[in-house]
């Protein structure tokens, strides 16, 4: 492959752009689908008790409810990249946003628990949409030295989704009584808090229409003038714009269009690298992070804690998230993704470790004992911690930006299916394993996060401060 940066003068990939600030802005909104995401996803956490008691249904079946939103979420993030390729970033986006606004619409208001599944599929086609669209537009809008800080603006809006999500719920409860099934403005309150997902679903629409095409798209569809003007509001003016347009259309001009059959080869049906990214997606979601984000006002219920606190542990773990997220940010370019990392997955296995410990005592009186109990509130908060400063982050960004551009749609695609079908076997095993034995489930937990760390070191390359034409 011809090396990028004789295309360009040398500083060019840390140019600094003319107006950050409006990239920025781009990114932000872009990732506004991380934001309903991570709402979307959450805010399930809330109900699930309220419809276990409306619907009449045990643990089994309803955890095929919570998880069903899953399976769409696998069907949005393996098309949207064949979508995007079609009719462009920018349309996939606002197919995402009137799925999103359907969804919390039909599920603020179900006639029954099978039209609510329904619901919650097409509220995960858009999740799936958004996994895949956001990072990839952001890392193709991106300025090379911002790439990383600007692609974590995915997680971030995904963990900030979760906190707000969890904080509606709470204030929704306290203005019910306390109670998931109680009237308000004339629904049962665990129906305010699906319906109220419509606004961020309206706005993230909106903002769509105010945020440039991606400039790959645009010259891979003959807009040359159009993405060299979008090139230089996001790159600055002191890039050679024209050697920008012609190595993204020399890269584009050397590779077909993307398909299935391009992500095919090596010895196990994909490519490596292609197997790289589902690795990538299946320990993010293997180690239980979304047991925590799906369950946990369920599961601190069962070993005892008050349904009101319960909610407030929730709320509390939420904004943990946020820190790690913050913190994944800040060092994300400048230590670089493996080492992140590898951070994580050790402090994941601690944390993850602790609470398989306290889980395996005996409930007294119905509780965990007062120090097994502490242990395992702080372990889950150190474990969503680490998660959040690492694999949280440093996963969505490699996606975004770690498979060469001929593929790079379909792969993310492929990727983000990979996850949503691991963060369905997690989140539709979970209530039965709990049932089962919870310490051996979290033991469970505990190895595949050991597992990550020998992954990252033996097969994930870096990709920190390269070119997206860079990547092969």
């Amino acid at each position: 492959m011809t090396s990028s940066t004789q295309a360009h003068p040398p500083g060019a990939a840390t140019a600094h752009p003319d107006h950050l600030g409006h990239v920025v802005f781009i990114a932000a909104s872009a990732a506004m689908g991380g934001f309903l995401f991570g709402y979307d996803s959450s805010v399930i956490n809330g109900a699930v008790e309220a419809i276990r008691d409306r619907y009449d249904i045990g643990s089994a079946a309803l955890a095929q409810v919570i998880a069903v939103a899953l399976i769409g979420c696998a069907i949005g993030a393996a098309t949207a990249g064949r979508i995007a390729d079609r009719i462009g970033r920018i349309r996939c986006m606002q197919i995402a946003a009137v799925l999103f606004t359907v969804s919390a619409i039909g599920s603020a208001l179900p006639f029954s628990l099978y039209d609510l599944a329904f619901w919650r599929v097409v509220g995960g086609i858009a999740i799936g949409m958004a996994s895949v669209i956001g990072p990839a537009y952001i890392a193709e809008v991106a300025p090379p030295a911002y790439r990383g800080r600007l692609g974590s603006f995915q997680q971030a809006a995904i963990v900030v989704g979760i906190a707000v999500s969890q904080l509606v719920n709470w204030g929704i409860l306290n203005a019910a009584d306390g109670d998931q099934r109680g009237k308000l403005l004339g629904l049962e309150a665990w129906q305010v808090m699906l319906g109220v997902m419509v606004v961020p679903a309206v706005l993230y629409g909106l903002l769509s229409f105010a945020i440039p095409e991606s400039p790959r798209y645009l010259i891979s569809v003959g807009k040359h003038e159009r993405a060299r003007k979008i090139l230089e509001e996001v790159e600055g003016s002191n890039v050679d714009l024209d050697a920008r347009v012609g190595e993204i259309r020399a890269a584009m001009h050397r590779e077909e269009k993307t398909s299935f059959k391009d992500l095919l080869g090596g010895s196990f049906f994909f490519k490596p690298i292609v197997w790289v990214g589902i690795g990538l997606s299946v320990f993010q979601q293997f180690v239980g992070i979304n047991v925590a984000f799906y369950y946990s006002a369920t599961l601190w219920q069962s070993v005892g804690v008050d349904p009101t606190d319960s909610f407030f542990y929730s709320f509390t773990t939420s904004i943990i998230n946020i820190v790690g997220t913050v913190i994944a940010m800040i060092f994300v370019d400048r230590i670089g993704r493996r080492p992140l990392a590898i951070i994580g997955s050790v402090g994941m296995v601690i944390g993850l470790g602790l609470e398989a410990w306290a889980f395996s005592f005996d409930l007294v009186d119905g509780k965990l004992p007062a120090t097994q109990g502490w242990v395992a509130l702080i372990a889950a908060h150190v474990f969503v911690l680490f998660f959040a400063l690492s694999w949280g982050v440093v996963v969505w960004v490699m996606l975004g930006e770690m498979f060469p551009n001929r593929i790079r749609a379909a792969a993310l695609g492929v990727a983000a299916a990979a996850q949503w079908i691991a963060n369905w076997a997690i989140t539709a095993s979970f209530p039965s394993l709990a049932d089962w034995n919870l310490s051996t489930t979290y033991v469970i937990y505990t190895v595949f996060a050991a597992l990550s760390i020998p992954f990252v070191l033996k097969f994930v390359k870096e990709t920190k401060g390269k070119r997206l034409e860079e990547m092969g």
